[in-house]
């Protein structure tokens, strides 16, 4: 008798916990699945419109006016000189902008969007997409003039590795990796950035981006030549280019025998200020250095980067101003694509750390903000990108408060890991 009442209660038990469980309100994903459908469709509707045409959507084009340009910088009218700035034809204004060439910097985001956006959905018509944009960058496997070949062809050529892997990418991959590890000088301990300009071994921030492509030919070949460049590289960065509160300089150029020569900025608002795209780069870029080496020097690294954002965000929705140091007022353009890194980097830190959940809120806070009208378009708007509101070198006049590929790639991949984490699928949004 008392094992049948023992019974009774268990059941019973059971039956309300279950009851209970019911009741949890269940946590609503609308703004995900919004957030998917809207990015799917505004990438199906540009590559319609592209056709057959070798183009790869870049921007939209924007003007810029002197006034603006000088009080953003807060510098003298009178002493700003505009000879380097090219206004685009008043014609373009407002119409699509393309990589100039396969060999743009930028070039590898818009195949990679389209495998992300392949990833997220399983739609075949995206993964043909994807390969398509993807072999039009096949040249670029052979070309040596800049760092920025590990966002080319990582975006690229890495994601189809993934989501479609064959022997002739690895190949291709190991390619690229070799030319970019030709860019590294062992005296500095660096891959040198750009092959222009006034430096004599410049070193952008930007550059901790381009090792990911290194580590993951390391593990494609298990030579070890990739990944102990890329932590090199990473090593003479952080002593380098990073201030007390671990804001980073833009650029730094460094002498043949490895001291500094310069510290300076061209694409922030000033040499000291803390460009607000750069800071992402940072704390990306050594999330996955610490991934891949398991050196506490670089998880600590990218959680003091995390911090300092963190801190000096000025805006209520978290999205950054272009530089944090810019002048705090309406008129300052927010930067969608710097918040998108820094979501997609915040999300992994917080699965390789146990105290990890205050990265992930903030991620999650700036996912909803990037998902809300104000900053994702409505399908058939926006020259057919997904974000509004980025900023790509303002001192330069280039790219000011428009979409931008790549911010709508790490978005993708923020929405990715974000799911990952969630332990979500598409279907069951």
């Amino acid at each position: 008798m008392k094992k049948i009442l023992l019974f009774c209660y268990t059941v019973a038990a059971l039956q309300g916990f279950s009851s209970c469980s019911s009741n949890q309100p269940k946590e609503d994903y609308s703004w995900l699945k919004n957030a998917i459908d809207t990015s799917v469709q505004q990438l199906e509707e540009t590559v319609a419109d592209v056709g057959d045409s070798v183009l790869l959507p870049r921007a939209i084009w924007t003007g810029y006016d002197m006034d603006f340009l000088c009080n953003q910088l807060q510098r003298d009218p009178s002493t700003f000189k505009d000879s380097l700035r090219v206004k685009p034809i008043k014609a373009s204004i407002g119409s699509r902008r393309y990589c100039g060439s396969i060999y743009d910097w930028t070039s590898g985001f818009f195949p990679g969007n389209l495998w992300y956006a392949y990833q997220l959905t399983g739609k075949e018509n995206l993964k043909a997409s994807a390969a398509k944009f993807t072999n039009y960058l096949y040249p670029v496997r052979k070309y040596t003039g800049t760092h920025d070949i590990g966002f080319m062809m990582n975006c690229s050529y890495g994601n189809a590795n993934r989501l479609a892997p064959a022997d002739s990418i690895q190949s291709i991959l190991v390619q690229t990796a070799d030319n970019l590890c030709d860019r590294f000088n062992p005296n500095i301990g660096c891959i040198r950035s750009w092959d222009f300009g006034k430096w004599n071994f410049p070193v952008i921030i930007d550059n901790m981006m381009n090792l990911d492509l290194l580590f993951y030919v390391n593990h494609l070949t298990n030579n070890p030549k990739y990944k102990d460049i890329a932590l090199k590289h990473a090593e003479t960065t952080l002593k380098n280019h990073f201030r007390e509160d671990y804001s980073s300089y833009h650029v730094v150029s460094y002498k043949n025998d490895g001291n500094v020569e310069l510290k300076c900025t061209h694409q922030g608002k000033n040499d000291d200020s803390s460009w607000a795209r750069g800071q992402a780069w940072g704390v990306y870029g050594y999330t996955s250095c610490y991934r891949e080496s398991k050196d506490t020097l670089f998880l600590q690294q990218a959680k003091n980067i995390a911090n300092m954002i963190m801190k000096c965000v000025k805006t209520d929705d978290a999205i950054p101003l272009w530089d944090y140091d810019a002048p705090d007022m309406p008129e300052t353009p927010r930067d969608a694509s710097a918040a998108s890194i820094t979501a997609s980097a915040l999300i992994e830190l917080s699965t390789l750390i146990e105290d990890g959940q205050v990265y992930l809120d903030y991620a999650e806070k700036l996912l909803k903000s990037l998902s809300s009208d104000a900053y994702l378009a409505k399908v058939g708007t926006n020259q057919g990108f997904i974000l509004m509101h980025s900023v790509g070198s303002l001192p330069n006049g280039s790219e000011i408060d428009t979409p931008i590929n790549y911010a709508d790639y790490y978005y993708l991949e923020a929405l990715i890991r974000y799911m990952q984490v969630k332990g979500l699928d598409y279907k069951s949004l």
